[in-house]
């Protein structure tokens, strides 16, 4: 097994023991404010293109309660889901329903990665798209981790701009 697969399978496996009881009551919220689903899955495409479905909180119809969760990055965390099945990955490029770039089928999508850590979301659409594909042409399990570390405190400048 591949050292990319065994950290995110640990990372993952680490993240939903820590998160669980969070993940759990807000979920419960959502579904009590919400009257109905507290989980969404959207369409992605996977490695070499093969679809799959993404989890993410439903936050559309929770009002402040979902600004909340989106702003406390929350809401992607039920992917850790898609992590452990082998459809994503903790590292690598955003997911995408389709894409028009080649390059990125060639690693598995990711929940975080170097576009998000360099600067969020703040970024044009073309940065996004030359950080992804320098992610996929040159990762390694060094850079990978070295993004990891840095997920935090970008959630955290995300959160407090």
């Amino acid at each position: 097994m591949p050292a990319k697969r065994v950290v995110d399978l640990l990372g993952a496996t680490a993240l939903l023991g820590l998160f669980a009881l969070p993940l759990l009551t807000v979920a419960a919220l959502l579904y009590a404010t919400q009257g109905g689903r507290a989980l969404v899955r959207h369409p992605a495409a996977g490695l070499a293109g093969r679809p799959f479905r993404t989890w993410r909180l439903r936050t559309d119809a929770a009002g402040r309660l979902g600004a909340t969760v989106q702003r406390c990055a929350l809401d992607g965390m039920p992917q850790l889901l898609n992590v452990l099945r082998g459809e994503m990955s903790l590292v690598g490029p955003r997911p995408e329903a389709r894409t028009d770039r080649a390059d990125r089928l060639l690693v598995r999508p990711g929940m975080t990665g170097l576009w998000q850590v360099s600067a969020r979301s703040d970024l044009p659409w073309e940065e996004m798209a030359l950080l992804d594909r320098h992610y996929v042409e040159s990762h390694w399990l060094g850079m990978d981790l070295a993004i990891l570390a840095q997920t935090p405190r970008a959630a955290c400048r995300h959160r407090h701009a």
